[in-house]
């Protein structure tokens, strides 16, 4: 059974409220994401509380962050800035383990109460409304993890259970294994969705529209290059992700290395893009942003500012609906259901290495007559 996205309008404010899946619980169209929260991208602490001040005053409910996010800052930020006020917003984190330790990692029922626990502390909140967990985790039985989430659930420190980055399959199985079990259910996928990255469209939409689930979208930019800060032979912003990239190690910053072939095709595609903007009298930024919020599966599309400008800029698109013309002619440039690089996917499934694809021939294979 499919499921229609219920979209409600407040008159004093431009933010649409759209209900999570069969829920009941509104949420704004756009998101505020906590990423950029903390050293890594925006350290000033007094700015980072005007943000939510001003997500706030612009109608946004819904706040997104994760422990992992500047090593537990983000939500040390967030949960100071909400003192007061916690009831005003849906809050929700998500749970990876911050520990580099081998054994502390994972979707193991022992690692998720630790994990929120933690969460609450920094967050200084007795709940969380949406706890996802931040990507799967192909060595825990999703049985032990749905029935780790439900007693927390029962214990009144989660509203509701999410996922982030999964497969279609994943979220199915995820579904089934709570209606078997009489367990709180997966209510929404947190998903990377963008114009460069449109594969959700092909299998993870479908299965949220027919299961109930609620969308929320990450990474509607593309981690920024949909904002047309890059161009072809011009100096990469210095507080660009790019320039940051370097201090992630050579492996992060090779993926943002301008001469990779997929980033030499993002190029190619933001010159095509750049025009059908244009010609809708749009900013690339505001156009880009609403295209995430015209499939019916999506509920919230999280924004990821650094700045409080750049939340200012991106709340200004509020207002923009793309019509047929421009949907079209974005269809023409990236097909629905593609993605242009593979990275942008937000997690390498493991049955995709090299040694989960190759049979070991060290061992002879038994022949059965």
């Amino acid at each position: 059974m499919s499921h229609a996205v219920s979209i409600v309008r407040d008159s004093l404010s431009p933010v649409e409220y759209r209900t999570l899946g069969r829920t009941g619980l509104r949420l704004s169209a756009y998101g505020l994401g906590g990423m950029m929260f903390g050293a890594w991208g925006n350290p000033d602490v007094d700015e980072c509380t005007r943000m939510i001040d001003l997500a706030l005053e612009s109608g946004i409910n819904f706040i997104d962050t994760a422990d992992t996010y500047g090593s537990g800052e983000s939500e040390e930020i967030i949960g100071k800035a909400l003192l007061g006020r916690r009831d005003e917003v849906v809050l929700g984190s998500m749970y990876s383990s911050m520990s580099k330790e081998r054994t502390e990692r994972g979707n193991s029922r022992l690692w998720i109460l630790r994990g929120v626990e933690a969460s609450l502390r920094r967050l200084q909140t007795d709940h969380i409304d949406i706890y996802q967990l931040h990507r799967p985790d192909p060595l825990t039985d999703i049985e032990e993890t749905l029935t780790a989430l439900d007693d927390l659930v029962h214990q009144g420190k989660i509203r509701y259970v999410g996922t982030s980055t999964y497969p279609a399959w994943e979220l199915v199985e995820a579904y089934w294994v709570s209606e078997r079990r009489g367990l709180a259910r997966v209510v929404c996928e947190q998903t990377p969705y963008s114009i460069f990255a449109r594969e959700p469209e092909r299998d993870v939409f479908p299965v949220t529209q027919r299961y109930g689930m609620g969308v929320l979208v990450w990474s509607p930019l593309a981690g920024g290059w949909l904002t047309g800060k890059y161009q072809r032979g011009k100096p990469i912003p210095e507080d660009s992700r790019i320039a940051r990239a370097a201090t992630w190690g050579p492996k992060g910053a090779a993926r943002y290395h301008l001469d990779r072939p997929g980033n030499q095709r993002k190029l190619d595609l933001l010159d095509k893009l750049a025009k059908v903007a244009e010609q809708a009298g749009l900013s690339l930024t505001h156009m880009a942003v609403a295209f995430t919020l015209v499939h019916p599966a999506v509920t919230t599309t999280i924004l990821g500012p650094r700045t409080y400008e750049q939340l200012r800029d991106l709340i200004g698109g509020a207002m923009i609906r793309l019509d047929p013309d421009t949907l079209d002619a974005i269809d023409r440039i990236v097909s629905p259901g593609t993605i242009v690089e593979r990275a942008d996917r937000g997690w390498n499934p493991p049955w995709m290495a090299r040694r989960a694809r190759r049979r070991d021939l060290s061992t002879p294979a038994r022949v059965q007559i």
